[in-house]
Parts: structure tokens; sequence; C-alpha cells
């Protein structure tokens, strides 16, 4: 199986200890300062999990094992006595506010979605702007790739694109398929996300999704915008299903970023009192263009469904790519970014 690191509280991992850090840099450590449960949970990424014990920490092993297949070429086990299909129960619609302005945690949308309610987050400390992690819907184990408004806004910066590639090639090496749920501004920029390795990073996401071979579902909930909504399994990249909720947008930008851009020197010689007007005119007829209903009409989703339907719709995809199989030509290997 893959190797994912689950800690416990009291546990440290590092390539050196603190006598060989003093002997190499001279830098004076402990342990836990070093690389203690707490770092590779918080910044490096390189934990999945944190837990309080080694019995729990066991438990939360035994669980993820639970969503593999004994081996790469088989298909992960799918519980047949599993809950079905059924309309998602109301609370679904309260989640998400009426002021797209204002943000909302989307790991509260995930349980009305997955069987029992039940969500194994993986790195869910690190880039919290991105949640990934194992559920099953209608008995199907499935790899949930999740932007989240309520950290940053849901942007894609270089350490939640690492952890999504991570993720998916992670799913995609063992047969599980994936689930989109997009809410996203795009990738974030500025000199400090340039110095950071976005590019890098970004591609390397970009490429993951590209090459997954597994079924891919992807739910536009909100905002799907610019380049983040490509790696989200945008149409682009070919998903089995893609559908969006009435809230979705779907631009290369808002609208209010759209005219800052595109239309600055309409206004030059404007005060802000004469512009507002303009813009307001503006900002309504581009809104009129990505709305889910005439992004429809130009086929670039397949349908606009009711949140209540979700569990449904994802559960019909299910079964209807159980036994996808893509056949690609035979190379040696990809050149990974």
């Amino acid at each position: 199986a893959d190797f994912v690191p689950m800690v416990s509280k009291t546990s440290s991992m590092a390539l050196a200890g603190p006598a060989l850090v003093k002997a190499a840099v001279g830098e004076d450590i402990d342990e836990n300062t070093l690389g203690g449960s707490h770092i590779h949970n918080r910044k490096s990424g390189c934990a999945d999990q944190e837990h309080a014990s080694d019995p729990e920490c066991i438990e939360a092993v035994k669980k993820y094992l639970s969503f593999f297949p004994p081996s790469c070429l088989d298909k992960p086990p799918i519980f047949e006595d599993a809950p079905g299909k059924g309309l998602i129960d109301d609370g679904i619609l309260d989640v998400l506010p009426d002021d797209t302005r204002f943000t909302y945690d989307v790991r509260k949308v995930i349980p009305f979605i997955a069987d029992d309610a039940d969500f194994f987050e993986m790195k869910p400390l690190f880039a919290k702007s991105m949640v990934t992690g194992l559920c099953r819907i209608g008995g199907y184990p499935v790899g949930v790739v999740a932007n989240n408004p309520k950290y940053l806004g849901g942007v894609l910066n270089s350490e939640a694109s690492y952890k999504a590639a991570r993720f998916v090639s992670l799913c995609d090496a063992f047969n599980i398929p994936l689930l989109f749920l997009v809410d996203v501004p795009g990738f974030i920029v500025g000199s400090h996300a340039e110095a950071g390795g976005i590019i890098n990073h970004g591609s390397r996401m970009l490429f993951e999704v590209a090459r997954a071979t597994v079924p891919k579902f992807t739910v536009i909930t909100r905002k799907a915008y610019g380049a983040g909504y490509y790696v989200m399994c945008g149409k682009a990249f070919e998903p089995d299903l893609i559908v969006a909720w009435p809230t979705a947008e779907i631009s290369v930008m808002g609208p209010e970023g759209m005219i800052g851009i595109a239309a600055g020197k309409l206004f030059d010689g404007m005060t802000e009192e004469q512009a507002a007007p303009m813009k307001a005119q503006m900002i309504e007829v581009i809104k009129g263009y990505i709305t889910p209903e005439a992004v429809a009409r130009r086929a670039y989703i397949d349908d606009i469904i009711d949140p209540r339907e979700t569990r449904d719709v994802l559960i019909t995809g299910l079964e209807m790519t159980r036994n996808k199989q893509v056949e690609r030509p035979w190379r040696r290997h990809l050149v990974t970014p």
C-alpha cells in the first residue's frame, strides 16, 4: 500500500536527529521542534493525520486501508448494503450563504453526500483552503477534492496544489473514483506566490488531474474561475460527469475583476461617483453570461441540479462508470512537473 504517515502527538520524524543537526549545521534544537507531529501536520505536509495515541492512530490506518483494493490491479471494495439513493436532507440548502461574498466550510457539505455522513479527511491541518479525503457514496469508495472558501477564499496556492496533486495521484493509482467540489476563485497571484513556485505546484496538480484515468465527477457549487476551474477537473479535462448547482458561476474571473482590468481606461477622468452606475450596469451584463443556465446552453456542463439531488446523481455516475477502463499507448513514463 501507499506510504501514508499518520503520527501520534508523541511521535517525531526527521532526516536527522538533534545531535546530527548540531554537528552538521550548528543548530540547537529538540526532537519535537525539529520534526514533531505539529510540524509535519501543519507546516511540511509530510503527515496525513495527527492522533492523540498510538491505538487511535492504528485504528485510523485500518479505516484508511478499508477504502483500498488488495493491489493496484484490483477495483476497490464496494459495500453492496450501503445506503442507496434518496433526496438529501434540506439542510444542505442552508450551508451556502445567500451573499456570495460570505464564506462557508465545505466540510459541512460533504457529510450530506457521503454514506452515513462519514468522511475520512487527509492532511486536515495543512493547506486548509483545499480539502482532501475519502468517503463512500452508495457503497463506492470515492476520493474527494474540494475547495474550502472558509480559508483564503478557497484559493489555490502552492501548498493546496501540492496537497491536491498528491491525493489525486494516490486515488488514481488504486482505482478510486474522484469527486471534485468546486468553489474556487483561481490561483493565488503576486511576487510571493511566484517565489513560492506556484507555477511548478499548479502545473503538477494540472498534470495529475489530466492523466487520471479513474471515473471523475465534478460538482460546481459556487464560483469556478480561471485556471482554478480547469485544474479542478473542468470540462476540458473530460470528467465523466460535470454538473452545477443553481448558485454556480463559471468564468475567467468574477465580473468585478473583469471590469477592473478590461474597462479600466474607459473610466479614466471620471470620479468614482460618475463611474459607479456604468460599472454596475456592465457587471449585470457580464453576470448574464456566467450563470449555470448560460453555461449549460453552451454544453460546458451536463446539467444543473438541485443540491439535494447531488448524492443521487453521483451514485448514478458511479454505477455507470463501475467498469470504466482507459487504454493508452504504452510509454516509458510521463514527465512530471
